[in-house]
């Protein structure tokens, strides 16, 4: 593996907005799967100790994932996605929200639009995520994003992709 892989991390509470730039060692394809099916978000979308588990999932246009962040005594903190644009392998977006265990969203949400491109068998992802509430956006880094977490999932993601590139 490259240990040279960008890693970019950026608040812009002016903008209400979190920029995060990330590179992999593994192919477009594969790093696309890695955001996109639910069997495999379950396995690295969770800073470790806590694990995530997804009740449902229907990657297309207007559809949602429902899914918790589940910390080591059990403690769920539910999430509903809606995928409001995809363009495969290219770009998507989704509108996030905080839920409860009934699916009742917790507004308001973010809009997260995720890019993703690939060079010399690098793939890199670009994500913005806009809240539209500064207090959100605060929340959503202190309960999902704040760096170190987010930094230790793409972590997860990258022990992950080398596996998945091997079974291939």
């Amino acid at each position: 593996m490259t240990n040279e892989l960008l890693f970019d991390f950026t608040v812009d509470k002016a903008a209400k907005t979190v920029f995060i730039t990330r590179e992999f060692d593994a192919d477009l394809s594969l790093v696309w799967d890695a955001f996109t099916k639910a069997e495999i978000l379950d396995q690295w979308v969770a800073p470790k100790p806590w694990t995530s588990k997804t009740k449902f999932m229907d990657f297309k246009v207007g559809g949602r994932r429902f899914y918790a962040m589940v910390s080591p005594e059990g403690q769920e903190r539910w999430s509903i996605q809606k995928y409001t644009s995809i363009s495969p392998k290219i770009n998507f977006k989704m509108f996030n929200a905080f839920a409860d265990k009934d699916e009742n969203p917790e507004l308001p949400g973010s809009e997260w639009d995720l890019n993703f491109s690939e060079q010399n068998g690098t793939t890199k992802v670009s994500i913005s995520i806009y809240n539209e509430s500064l207090a959100r956006m605060e929340k959503m880094i202190e309960m999902e994003l704040h760096s170190e977490g987010f930094k230790m999932s793409m972590n997860n993601l990258d022990n992950l992709l080398a596996t998945l590139s091997k079974n291939e």
